[in-house]
């Protein structure tokens, strides 16, 4: 039994000792197997291998050139976005303090012809006998002062026989309504009050009856 174990270990370290490859390679090729045929073999996994480590270096260079130059496409989108962004900043700033200083222009210009028909009833009034006449002309530059407000969004506030509402009026003063239907509503406006553009501008001082 020890002998057959001893050949046992002798047979397998044929294989195992640096000399173990020419001796499989005796013997497969005294089975029938070519030794050349092996090296062939061999050489040739030994080169598919070496070009698919080559192919796989070659595609990985390629997505790291790709990779570059997705962000330096980014880069420059970034660079060009922060540009157009500072130039709209600046332009909205320039504006802004452009609507700031010479926002009422536009107001301003409308008014003017009213100051010129006031200008020119003034010095006809230095010479005008008819007071009928001088109030008609007054009325008329005044109705044409009211439609120009209008036209900038400017409206006068009712109050007449209005209820009162704290949100437009300001009741001045409370007196005997005279008549029943006319307690808690403005009697009497003291002082016209103004929307701009549906918002309070001034409220309207009233009188109100009790």
């Amino acid at each position: 039994m020890k002998a057959k174990t001893s050949n046992q270990y002798h047979n397998k370290d044929k294989y195992m000792n640096p000399k173990g490859k020419r001796l499989q390679e005796e013997e497969m090729t005294a089975q029938g197997t070519p030794a050349e045929d092996l090296h062939e073999e061999a050489e040739e996994n030994a080169f598919q291998t070496e070009d698919a480590t080559q192919e796989e270096a070659e595609n990985i260079a390629n997505e790291l050139e790709e990779a570059r130059k997705q962000i330096e496409d980014q880069k420059d989108k970034f660079l060009r976005l922060s540009a157009e962004f500072d130039n709209y900043r600046k332009r909205t700033m320039k504006e802004k303090a452009e609507l700031i200083l010479n926002g009422s222009e536009k107001c301003i210009s409308s008014i003017l012809p009213v100051v010129d028909d006031l200008e020119r009833a003034l010095k006809n009034m230095e010479t005008a006998t008819d007071v009928r006449a001088v109030k008609e002309g007054v009325e008329l530059i005044y109705n044409k002062f009211m439609t120009v407000l209008e036209q900038n969004g400017v409206k006068v506030i009712e109050t007449k026989e209005k209820p009162l509402d704290t949100d437009y009026h300001e009741a001045i003063a409370v007196i005997p309504a005279p008549a029943e239907e006319l307690k808690g509503k403005i009697l009497d406006c003291v002082q016209t009050g103004y929307l701009l553009n549906d918002k309070v501008i001034r409220h309207a001082k009233v009188v109100v009856g009790e």
